[in-house]
């Protein structure tokens, strides 16, 4: 060979080890502890954390190791996000439902009473800038957020005694959450309480409370609500839909190299939309068990359904100009965009075809 050809092959060689060595130091081994708010082995950890960490693997080759833990191994059920604010973990699995206490803005993100449902409000997310708007509040207490999981609605309650008026909400002691504790308490006079997710069957079994709500059928059927109570509330006008987000220190996000964060995000994406259709097709199956059941499925009518969903509106509404009486006006003017987002929803979607009711 002759020395030319030589320094060729060389020059080749070391070309090629260069380029193996940066792609290995890109490749970056990544492993995330990932808790969430619900038992491991619960639909939420299997339909969006197992999901999602699958998804990440296969996204990124192997290269971001997502590890799912269920609720209160790592860290409390409903402390995820000061768990990773305290860098006990290096992200975390929840609900922005969690924190409407500390922050009301929550409410418009978790899902409220009446919101938009599954389809519009996941259009709003992707499409209409709501996601965006997720990411800047997140931003701003120093988090990277990345939507995993939307539902579809839930139901409104397994109850020990029949709701089919106002006047049945009055002194109900119910567990639930979020907006729609606020409006239980504040408008219809009911005893709202807040556990954990593991503790909610015993506490309806044991009649602790007069009602639960939790999620969608398919999310409630493994947990054995129908057979610890005689009756199942629906339609979900309490949430229509609802939101999970995984959040890491934005510090974390950032020290993985680009490629990756896109491909974080798009298995984010994916999760979220694999798993929705999921609940669809599960809450079709979980309602025909609910009414073949010991259970009697009650539907509201559609006027108190209507009822409940205006104060809905009314409590957001008003909690949003308190926000900004204090000098928060940020509340109302997502408020304002998200009700539009709505109502052009409503206006300009009657050509769907929708099968059912």
């Amino acid at each position: 060979m002759s020395t030319f050809l030589k320094s060729a092959a060389q020059a080749a060689a070391c070309v090629a080890s260069l380029a193996l060595a940066a792609g290995a130091a890109a490749a970056q081994d990544v492993t995330w502890r990932v808790p969430t708010s619900v038992p491991e082995g619960s639909p939420y950890f299997v339909n969006f954390l197992e999901r999602f960490a699958d998804n990440v693997e296969l996204m990124t080759d192997g290269s971001v190791e997502v590890q799912p833990f269920g609720a209160g191994i790592l860290v409390p059920a409903l402390h995820v996000y000061d768990g990773v604010r305290d860098g006990i973990v290096e992200a975390g699995h929840s609900t922005p439902s969690y924190l409407v206490n500390q922050n009301p803005m929550n409410a418009i993100f978790s899902g409220f009473p009446g919101g938009m449902g599954p389809e519009a409000f996941a259009t709003w997310i992707y499409e209409g800038g709501g996601g965006e708007l997720l990411s800047e509040m997140r931003a701003e207490e120093g988090f990277k957020s990345l939507v995993v999981g939307i539902g579809s609605s839930e139901v409104m309650a397994h109850a020990n005694k029949p709701i089919t008026t106002a006047a049945d909400l009055k002194g109900l002691k119910y567990r639930t959450s979020g907006p729609w504790a606020e409006v239980m308490r504040d408008y219809f006079d009911a005893v709202p309480t807040v556990v954990p997710p593991g503790e909610i069957y015993t506490l309806l079994e044991r009649k602790g409370v007069d009602a639960i709500e939790w999620g969608p059928p398919s999310g409630n059927l493994p947990e054995g609500f129908h057979e610890a109570a005689p009756y199942i509330i629906t339609p979900g006008v309490h949430q229509p839909t609802f939101l999970w987000e995984v959040v890491l220190k934005q510090e974390t996000w950032d020290a993985l190299d680009t490629g990756l964060q896109a491909k974080v995000e798009a298995a984010a994406e994916l999760t979220t939309l694999q798993s929705l259709m999921h609940f669809y097709d599960n809450d079709m199956k979980a309602m025909e068990t609910f009414r073949g059941s010991k259970a009697e499925v009650i539907t509201l009518d559609p006027a108190f359904a209507d009822e409940l969903s205006a104060a809905g509106v009314d409590w957001i509404k008003k909690t949003a100009a308190a926000q900004a009486e204090a000098g928060k006006p940020r509340m109302g003017e997502i408020l304002d965009g998200y009700l539009a987002y709505k109502d052009r929803w409503a206006a300009e979607s009657g050509y769907l075809i929708r099968n059912g009711n």
